[in-house]
């Protein structure tokens, strides 16, 4: 050890000694953000007047300033003009997936074939372990088409607890709606021109679009789907994800150590990323199910 003074010391790595002797206070307002979310969250067109009222009748000793503060930190506020209605949008943010096919992320990417014809692809990923369950792709994809395409991974992998996607007309139809209804699943969708709120699937789309969809020539649609197709098998068990740790997609969902709560422990903390990168070795090996979707319908 150095025989330094504080004061030497600061000086040598450029900092003063009220910020080396700062400690972090616990945040006094938690308690307060908490409520003021849950409100916004349960009173969805409610603003920041009608929210501090209903806390100063729960019994918060604060005033409006701090209401506002708090509500203008947390993102609460809301769109002075709605165009339509939705059946359900984040207003809150939604907590990480925590396990496999808790969220499911759903989308559209367009491209041509050597034709100039052009063609859709429906892009599926479960947010947890970033795997792509099926791409399906077609001249058209209606909102009947999607149902069929999660009936066919209903058979296969099961469904998803709630449905992510933005506010495109297959995504909203009655269709669409009345399925989830049936299947008791939860359709949850972004507000309009804030694709960031669904993050993973526009991630995924731009590593489609530049590792498959920008590299081939697709001459027909039959030869598009088995493409794309052979793309998303390798996608799911060869290609490493940095956010899970450089594991594939297939890996982390198979092998990862189960007290592991969330798929972000491995992007913020680096003995749990080699504890992930261990498990490749460490666990046993398991007898995966065929990753095979027919994009036949």
């Amino acid at each position: 050890m150095h025989q330094l003074s504080q004061r030497r010391a600061c000086g040598l790595i450029g900092i003063t000694r009220r910020a080396y002797q700062f400690k972090v206070r616990a945040d006094r307002n938690l308690k307060l953000r908490q409520r003021l979310r849950e409100l916004a969250e349960e009173k969805r067109r409610w603003g920041c007047p009608l929210l501090y009222q209903w806390l100063k009748r729960e019994g918060f000793a604060v005033n409006h300033k701090r209401v506002e503060r708090l509500y203008r930190e947390e993102g609460l506020s809301l769109r002075r003009k709605r165009r339509r209605k939705h059946l359900s949008y984040v207003r809150v943010t939604l907590p990480p997936a925590e396990r496999a096919n808790q969220v499911w992320a759903l989308d559209f990417v367009h491209d041509s074939l050597l034709s100039g014809r052009r063609f859709r692809t429906l892009t599926i990923i479960d947010q947890w372990s970033r795997e792509c369950p099926a791409i399906a792709v077609d001249t058209s994809l209606t909102g009947a088409r999607v149902t069929q395409v999660l009936e066919q991974l209903k058979e296969t992998r099961g469904l998803p607890g709630t449905i992510q996607s933005d506010n495109g007309s297959e995504f909203t139809s009655r269709v669409m709606d009345q399925w989830a209804y049936e299947r008791g699943v939860k359709l949850q969708f972004i507000e309009p021109g804030k694709p960031i709120q669904n993050a993973f699937i526009e991630s995924f789309n731009s590593r489609l679009r530049e590792e498959c969809l920008n590299e081939q020539v697709f001459v027909s649609l039959d030869d598009a789907r088995r493409k794309i197709e052979q793309w998303r098998v390798a996608y799911n068990r060869e290609r490493p994800h940095s956010s899970l740790g450089y594991l594939t997609p297939h890996e982390f969902a198979t092998r990862a150590p189960q007290p592991i709560r969330s798929a972000a422990d491995a992007r913020t903390a680096w003995p749990v990323k080699r504890r992930l990168a261990g498990a490749v070795h460490c666990a046993p090996t398991a007898q995966p199910k065929p990753d095979i979707f027919s994009a036949t319908l």
